[in-house]
């Protein structure tokens, strides 16, 4: 045996019941591992019995074969593990042939493995009540995942990140049980960030008086991304890309613009949205605020909207409405008067696949109506074009497109801290229900108690976790009567309610002081939230006039998804948000959507459709576009045919119309009609 270990590096000692574990390394590895069992004699304790383990078993050796590993050993270690008496006798066995051994902390799991692992402060990391290595860490780290289901990479990787940082296996391995100790889940922190904006007096502007004495009754001065819009031409008719954060005031800039045309007879404002029912909450605001000096009127879909008896008016000084709306008016060629400025709130929705296209093709048309409209009367002089959105990964490159001034503007009021912890489905209810309770125990030192705002992926979830949560909570969704929304808005706003629970697709609408936002899915429907939407939704934790800072809680389901569709799982696209850049707006079009938009173009513009399709942001080839149109026959020349009349008005997909032709021809009927749409759509 001497001739084959030669010289030794080290020889681990190790204590396992009432003998002794002897780990023999050389360059760093192994060479092999044996059991040494001591006796009382005369002298002190001396080897007894030595045996090389070899797999499974084990063969004997002279005892005086240890005393020569151990005088061939460049170092002696006994493990702290090692009980102190055990100690001492190997420490006097030792001593009786003049060596020497050290005591060093080891980890628990490899020394009983047959493996020698120094650790030190900065690389011991707890578990249950002892120490193990980075490495055995990660082995029961593992260990418990498996028990959990399973967890993709980019959650492992998370976990991982903080065994190492936390040192402590057992606080990790609680995240998976939904643990909710603020320093393990605590993702990042977002810091307050303010820009030095001289602020404009409100008395400097020139208002018209009516809308002046209002706004001045309002405010001393403007918000700083408000001053930037006015000192960049806001009320000089200049078009303008205003991007900033929530709740930062740009809205105002794109109201005062377009009240202050209004009053001086300069055109009716139009306000866009992308949604029904933030189109309505819309309109209830401007009413309220603004429907004493000018009349104010709703379009949405054709015309008609939920909950309300409100009916369309043309001639109405302001215009609400959602982007399909006012498109359906183009499309159908509705005369919507003197337009002196439009406001398109959400611009970012132009990168989204499915309506994007239909935002860019909205655009070009009202652009062409409000040029054509001013060519032929003297006295008026065309739209001003004021472009919002919270969240724009290209602003230049947008503005540029636009032909607008880009107003850009960063400033977070208070800062966010934000968390991820994991939970499946069951659990997530519990673990919401425990931070609305902690949130609104709290009172930020301006005197308000802590609220919460629950994002969703669907209405029923809404009411399902609004009742398991503890304290007072109410779903808040498009799917409610308007006097249902407004009661749950005032409940909240006097602190009557901890919690609201909402659809991840009224984000943008959802206008509560919340100090909290929590995310119990990262999906819209059966999509992934984009970067955009997921900062806009966490903008919404913490206000400056009422809260101290944000707090946002992302509970992620590892190896997740909604639906078969989504390629990805929830840890993979949590970290995904929380580590990645916003993207940039951009619309791409399939030929579906080209040839949708061309046929628009077509019935708004006839033969000028190409200019229409030119000035959009995505690449349209006209000619294709045309060509298919033609073989569709939903134009013949540039004129629609009936059928391409149907289609453009209902916002039909050239596939949709086709399925309902077929459906026709086969002579079903309006449900079965409906389910055959349906099995399509699912396809």
């Amino acid at each position: 045996m001497s001739q084959q270990v030669g010289q030794v590096d080290t020889l681990f000692l190790h204590e396992r019941g009432e003998n002794f574990l002897v780990v023999v390394q050389r360059d760093g590895k192994r060479v092999f591992r044996a059991v040494l069992e001591l006796k009382e004699t005369s002298a002190g304790p001396r080897p007894a019995k030595f045996r090389i383990k070899r797999g499974s078993s084990e063969e004997p050796r002279d005892p005086q074969q240890f005393v020569e590993l151990a005088r061939r050993a460049a170092r002696i270690r006994i493990s702290q593990q090692t009980s102190k008496h055990a100690r001492t006798r190997l420490k006097e066995m030792l001593d009786g042939y003049q060596l020497e051994a050290l005591t060093v902390r080891t980890c628990r799991y490899c020394a009983s493995n047959g493996r020698y692992s120094p650790i030190t402060e900065e690389t011991a990391i707890k578990a249950d009540r002892d120490h193990v290595c980075p490495d055995c860490a990660r082995r029961e780290l593992e260990r418990e995942l498996s028990f959990s289901g399973g967890i993709t990479g980019a959650a492992k990787d998370r976990l991982e990140e903080l065994l190492l940082a936390t040192q402590d296996l057992d606080k990790v391995t609680n995240l998976l049980q939904g643990g909710l100790n603020p320093e393990l889940t605590k993702f990042d922190e977002v810091s307050a960030t303010v820009e030095d904006v001289d602020p404009v007096p409100t008395s400097s502007l020139d208002l018209h008086p009516t809308l002046q004495s209002r706004v001045e009754g309002r405010f001393d001065t403007l918000l700083p991304v408000q001053s930037l819009s006015v000192e960049n031409g806001l009320f000089e008719g200049r078009d303008q890309l205003v991007v900033s954060a929530t709740a930062t005031g740009k809205t105002l800039v794109g109201e005062l613009a377009g009240l202050d045309r209004v009053l001086k007879g300069r055109g009716k404002l139009l306000f866009l949205v992308p949604l029904v029912a933030l189109a309505n909450q819309k309109h209830e605001d401007f009413e309220e605020r603004y429907g004493d000096i000018a009349d104010v009127t709703i379009r949405v879909g054709a015309s008609r909207i939920s909950d309300s008896n409100a009916s369309f008016d043309p001639s109405a000084d302001i215009i609400v409405g959602t982007y399909e709306g006012i498109d359906h008016a183009l499309r159908t060629g509705k005369n919507l008067g003197d337009i002196g400025t439009v406001v398109i709130d959400e611009v970012h929705t132009l990168k989204e696949e499915e309506r994007g296209h239909r935002l860019d093709g909205m655009i070009s048309r009202l652009k062409y109506y409000c040029e054509r409209r001013a060519r032929s009367k003297e006295t008026y002089e065309g739209a001003q074009w004021v472009y919002l959105s919270a969240t724009v990964g290209n602003p230049e490159w947008l503005a540029r497109r636009l032909e607008a001034t880009l107003i850009e503007f960063e400033e977070r009021p208070v800062p966010i801290e934000r968390h991820v912890t994991f939970a499946d489905g069951q659990e997530k209810a519990r673990i919401i229900d425990k931070l609305v309770k902690r949130e609104f125990d709290s009172e930020s030192s301006k005197g308000y108690r802590g609220q919460t705002i629950v994002f969703t992926n669907s209405r029923r979830r809404c009411h399902e976790l609004a009742r398991k949560i503890g304290y007072d909570a109410a779903p808040y969704h498009a799917g409610l009567d308007y006097g249902r929304r407004k009661r749950v808005e005032r409940m909240f706003g006097d602190q009557d309610l901890a919690a609201v629970v909402t659809t991840a697709a009224l984000a943008a609408g959802v206008d509560f002081p919340a100090s909290q936002v929590v995310f119990d899915s990262l999906a819209m429907g059966i999509e992934w939230l984009s970067v955009q939407e997921f900062e806009q939704m966490l903008g919404r934790a913490g206000r400056p006039d009422y809260h101290d800072r944000g707090r946002v809680y992302l509970l992620v389901e590892p190896d997740g998804a909604y639906h078969g569709s989504m390629e990805m799982t929830e840890d993979e696209v949590a970290f995904k948000l929380l580590k990645g850049e916003m993207e940039d707006v951009a619309t791409v079009y399939d030929e579906a959507a080209a040839a949708e938009e061309t046929l628009a173009n077509v019935i708004v513009a006839g033969k000028r459709a190409k200019g229409l399709n030119d000035r959009m942001l995505g690449d349209i080839d006209t000619t294709r576009s045309v060509g298919r149109l033609l073989e569709w026959e939903f134009i013949d020349g540039f004129e629609p045919t009936p059928l391409g009349n149907a289609v453009c008005r209902h916002f039909l997909t050239p596939s949709e119309a086709f399925t309902l032709l077929d459906c026709i021809r086969n002579g079903f009927g309006p449900y079965e009609v409906v389910a055959e749409m349906e099995l399509r759509d699912q396809h």
